[in-house]
């Protein structure tokens, strides 16, 4: 019954926070209309909306089966997620939602997207270091401050990195 309802706050988060911040902001912007750029950028475009995507799907799932709980703030999760690819970063979801809104700016051939994610990076790096960090390290004391010393926030190490430090899986 936990698992469930983890999923179901889950997945009204990843369509409120998510939804929000990488669909209908930049259609607001865009209106979803392309300039002809050149098709490689076109197709870089499209890969890393790709990739954003399933990222994002992988980390909300990820709060679900091992935190019992969402990224939401107003349900957090009972347990610190360190597995998956949190093994290799702290932040994938911010990155994959950021990797979607820079893929729509390319794939759009829209710069004001670029711009937005500029302004998209900056608040959530305040929000990370301002809120998020200072609640996990309240939350799960000594695990966070050993899991952030271990793993990087932004830029994500190899895997291979992964087995020295010892990171769940």
């Amino acid at each position: 019954m936990q698992r469930a309802r983890a999923a179901i706050g889950s997945f009204a988060f990843l369509l409120i926070a998510p939804g929000v911040a990488a669909g209908l902001i930049p259609w607001l912007i865009t209106d979803w209309e392309a300039d002809d750029w050149s098709l490689p950028i076109r197709i870089a475009g499209a890969l890393l909306i790709a990739a954003g995507a399933a990222v994002l799907l992988s980390a909300f799932a990820r709060f679900v089966i091992e935190g019992l709980g969402t990224p939401a703030p107003v349900a957090p999760p009972q347990q610190l997620v360190i597995g998956g690819l949190y093994r290799y970063v702290r932040n994938p979801m911010y990155l994959a939602v950021e990797a979607t809104i820079v893929g729509q700016a390319l794939f759009l051939g829209q710069p004001s997207l670029l711009l937005y994610a500029l302004a998209f990076a900056a608040i959530v790096a305040a929000f990370v270091y301002g809120y998020e960090q200072p609640t996990l390290e309240r939350q799960f004391g000594d695990q966070y401050e050993e899991y952030k010393k271990r793993v990087p926030a932004w830029i994500p190490r190899r895997p291979s990195d992964s087995r020295k430090t010892g990171v769940g899986s």
